[in-house]
């Protein structure tokens, strides 16, 4: 398994080789920027799950890169600094921050609220990389559906009905839809019918993952698949 990549934008070399270390020992992968100007290219290349963002940097400041960085992408950012104005708090959080650490710091602290985002990230239907819907596998030999180390067995329809929904995420299938998707034969089926088939699959769902929803009803329309936190 790849293990989540840390980007470190830190202009401090010392203090970014520290949290370097403590992180990689924490088994992350660290990649580190001193120079605010290369952070923009680093984070498309190097692709991170969370990036650790100062603010006082070099160039351009992590205010500025926090910016850029949430233009196009949700990945969590925990900036740091040494400024501990109210003013700069709420800035920070204000323009997409995820949290914030002020200097000087514990490493094992920064660990620890690393840690803490990433697993909001993974209970939260919006987090990119680890996101609960991709944890989520189907097995089209045994008709099993695994979530991490749990796994349970479904008949044939109510997987079909679970393939059909994962394949979209977050679009809306009215129940005709579902019917076609499970039955094509063009025989009669009710409406309670396939209700009663989504009912058992979020049952079982239930079992191997109680944190997650992943099947949403939408009122009058039918229902949609996407995991949120319970």
């Amino acid at each position: 398994m790849d293990k989540p990549r840390i980007l470190i934008v830190e202009d401090e070399p010392k203090l970014a080789d520290i949290l370097s270390k403590y992180l990689t020992k924490a088994e992350y992968e660290t990649h580190i920027v001193v120079d605010g100007a290369d952070a923009e290219h680093a984070f498309n290349h190097f692709d991170p799950h969370l990036i650790l963002l100062d603010i006082m940097l070099p160039n351009v400041d992590g205010i500025e890169i926090c910016k850029i960085i949430r233009a196009k992408s949700n990945v969590p950012v925990i900036m740091t600094t040494a400024k501990v104005e109210e003013i700069d708090r709420l800035l920070g959080l204000e323009i997409g921050a995820d949290d914030y650490v002020c200097k000087p710091y514990s490493p094992r602290e920064v660990v620890a609220r690393v840690k803490a985002v990433l697993r909001r990230m993974t209970l939260n239907s919006d987090g990119e990389k680890h996101d609960a819907e991709k944890k989520l596998k189907l097995d089209d030999n045994t008709f099993f559906a695994s979530f991490l180390s749990n796994s349970i067995n479904l008949t044939h329809v109510e997987y079909l009905l679970l393939k059909s929904m994962q394949a979209h995420l977050g679009r809306i299938y009215s129940r005709d839809k579902l019917m076609d998707h499970i039955y094509d034969d063009d025989r009669i089926v009710s409406d309670r019918t396939i209700d009663s088939h989504i009912k058992k699959i979020r049952k079982k769902l239930h079992d191997i993952a109680p944190e997650h929803e992943f099947i949403h009803s939408i009122y009058g329309a039918g229902y949609k698949f996407e995991a949120q936190g319970v």
